[in-house]
């Protein structure tokens, strides 16, 4: 579904730009110059290359207001992980940025091991995990990424029906980071 409403929108973006431009040279008197016919193709095509799929490496350096945001995941566990604590974590980031398409550099994971959880009642192995993202939330990706954290969880002995991830869509204005929120 959301194949079919990128190539929607690419299509569309571009005849509404050529709509403005053909109905701007046919009514000049409408008051938008040529300067405004740009600027709105250029928030077409940026807004189009939001949508477009990308690999988790391929991101431009840009104002905050336009970089993907914070994808953070908080994971808290009963289970002692030992010295395979990092590579969990490095799986995790990895996770992340497989299932929403955000760019590694940009994803943080803290993992809590050995806390005392408990689940169902008993403390039989289980995890609890929060994720913040702006944007990037959606059934498709929530279930994308609990899958492969149980997937990372599952050799410690912790079973997919003792697992929790709560999924956060952050507004820009609420998540800071380089001394300012992504807002701007």
């Amino acid at each position: 579904k959301l194949l079919i409403f990128r190539k929607m929108f690419k299509y569309s973006s571009f005849f509404c730009a050529l709509l403005t431009v053909l109905l701007t040279s046919l009514h000049p008197e409408s008051g938008h110059s040529f300067i405004h016919i740009l600027q709105y193709t250029k928030t077409l095509k940026s807004l189009q290359m939001n949508l477009e799929p990308r690999r988790c490496d391929q991101m431009e350096t840009s104002h905050p207001s336009q970089l993907p945001g914070d994808p953070s995941l908080n994971l808290v566990t009963n289970v002692n992980l030992g010295d395979k604590k990092l590579d969990i974590m490095k799986a995790c980031s990895k996770a992340i940025c497989e299932a929403t398409g955000k760019p590694e550099s940009y994803v943080a994971v803290t993992v809590k091991d050995n806390a005392d959880v408990i689940f169902g009642g008993n403390d039989d192995p289980t995890a609890l995990g929060c994720l913040y993202s702006i944007g990037s939330i959606s059934m498709e990706s929530n279930g994308v990424l609990t899958n492969k954290v149980t997937d990372i969880l599952e050799p410690y002995g912790v079973s997919a029906d003792r697992i929790y991830i709560n999924f956060f869509d952050m507004p820009r204005a609420n998540v800071g980071w380089s001394r300012r929120t992504f807002a701007g």
